[in-house]
């Protein structure tokens, strides 16, 4: 159901909220260069610029920054070719004099096989007249101009569903003929819309034109009736088999719209928990025939509804679909990933940088720390792991060996992540003196833990601390000992 449509069709999507929203995977699909953004600053003292990401891990989360810049400046923004294309949200943080506290502004923009160049007024960032692109740009002019032009046609279908919604005559024959006419000019609209997501199909933005489609809604029946037609219809205008549908930020609140129906038809939590297992089933089953990458979203959207809302029966619905090879659940595609990459860490691989707070307060960076040491032993672990405490009560005495203490420095990167693993942590670090301890906040989640493949722990790569080369990746003291000596 058309977002720009739900004024006029309040009663039938009466929303009973379900906290769906969650992290989507991305996806895999050839991708452009990186591109740069340039953005140059009018109107204020001065502004921070962050461009959010709308999927995949970076889901409203920075995944590029630059500060400071002034009036008259220029920031520019490198986007990774792993980002786009996508939808994202540019962040102003601005101040109008330099006393003042930083004030947000937003923008959606979309970033795909092109270069931008952005002249920006943070407190109008939304205006034409006071934001805009370089002459030439193609993505977000093609859907500016898309916008306009839906809304106008929406706004037009829109009366005539108002009149019908609200007229008392259900037998008259001006409510036929306003059936009729609507009818008419529905299909109209629809057609329209397959139209221009021909005509931008080279563009990413022709990827959200789907999510405006208008289904049918049965104007004789009761309101009941046209929630179910509603629902039997929802996906009618959707390309299941189009990876590009889960980039974009119109995907969480479709799909929120449809669950928000069934929310409709429920009355009682009873029949809550009976309706939704429904509605994930209905989609899901619709998801299945298209795209893995888009059923295994669908599943991971309803898996994280369930979760959180407590639905068991849901949940267990679930079960056969989470075990479905073809289902690329973001959990899935994670560990096949995370799998391959552990291929490549192999001896005289180049180890990953990182970069991670220091306990004492300070920055460790991987890159330029300095030992005289022959080699590093790069530990990840958790204090809250039995297999992690067995193993470091193997290689510690070892280690602390002189002739061992000689050669081997040892950075040990905790990826514990509550507070009772931290507490743990905390108490376990004065344990092992000698060591450098760090914590990488996000866990198995963080930047630092992907780039080495991690899927559980305790890890250990043992690396040449000149060359910054991989040695070994030994899983036991005995193979430890064998890759130093």
């Amino acid at each position: 159901m058309n977002r720009n449509l739900s004024q006029p069709v309040a009663r039938v999507m009466v929303a009973i909220l379900l906290l769906f929203h969650f992290s989507i995977p991305s996806v895999g699909q050839s991708r452009p260069a990186g591109r740069e953004i340039v953005i140059h600053l009018r109107g204020v003292y001065d502004s921070k610029f962050s461009l959010l990401g709308l999927s995949g891990s970076r889901l409203f989360k920075p995944v590029v920054e630059v500060s400071g810049t002034k009036n008259g400046g220029t920031a520019r923004l490198q986007v990774p070719p792993g980002e786009i294309p996508s939808e994202f949200v540019l962040r102003c943080d601005y101040r109008d004099k330099e006393s003042d506290t930083p004030y947000p502004s937003e923008k959606t923009i979309f970033v795909n096989n092109q270069d931008l160049e952005l002249w920006i007024s943070p407190k109008y960032s939304n205006n034409p007249d006071s934001t805009w692109f370089q002459q030439g740009e193609t993505e977000n002019t093609a859907y500016y101009k898309f916008s306009a032009e839906n809304g106008a046609r929406k706004e037009k279908l829109g009366v005539i569903q108002q009149f019908l919604m609200n007229y008392d005559d259900t037998t008259s024959a001006l409510f036929k003929q306003a059936i009729t006419e609507y009818e008419q000019r529905r299909g109209q609209y629809n057609a329209w819309l397959l139209e221009q997501r021909t005509r931008d199909s080279a563009l990413f933005v022709s990827n959200l034109y789907g999510f405006q489609w208008v289904p049918q809604i049965p104007w004789t029946g009761t309101e009941k009736d046209r929630v179910k037609s509603l629902i039997r219809h929802y996906f009618d205008g959707i390309d299941f088999g189009n990876p590009m549908l889960l980039r974009t930020a119109s995907v969480f609140k479709w799909m929120d719209s449809y669950v928000n129906m069934y929310g409709q038809l429920a009355t009682t939590v009873e029949l809550r928990d009976s309706l939704f297992p429904a509605a994930g089933r209905n989609a899901i089953e619709k998801a299945k025939t298209g795209h893995p990458k888009v059923y295994g979203w669908m599943v991971d959207y309803f898996f994280r509804g369930y979760e959180q809302n407590g639905i068991d029966a849901g949940t267990k619905m679930l079960q056969p679909y989470l075990d479905d090879p073809n289902c690329l659940t973001s959990k899935r595609m994670e560990i096949e990933r995370r799998l391959k990459g552990m291929e490549t860490l192999t001896p005289g691989a180049d180890a990953p940088g990182f970069t991670l707070p220091d306990p004492d307060g300070g920055t460790f960076e991987f890159a330029s720390y300095k030992t005289k040491k022959k080699y590093l032993l790069l530990l990840f672990w958790s204090a809250d792991c039995s297999h992690c405490a067995e193993m470091v009560g193997q290689i510690y005495p070892w280690l602390e060996d002189p002739a061992q203490k000689k050669k081997v420095d040892v950075v040990a990167v905790s990826l514990d992540e509550t507070d009772t693993e931290i507490k743990k942590w905390e108490e376990k670090r004065p344990a092992l003196p000698g060591w450098k301890h760090l914590r990488a906040a996000d866990g198995v989640r963080s930047q630092v833990a992907a780039d080495y493949f991690i899927l559980a722990t305790p890890v250990m790569v043992l690396i040449d601390a000149k060359t910054r080369k991989v040695v070994a990746s030994p899983n036991t003291l005995p193979e430890l000992m064998k890759a130093v000596e």
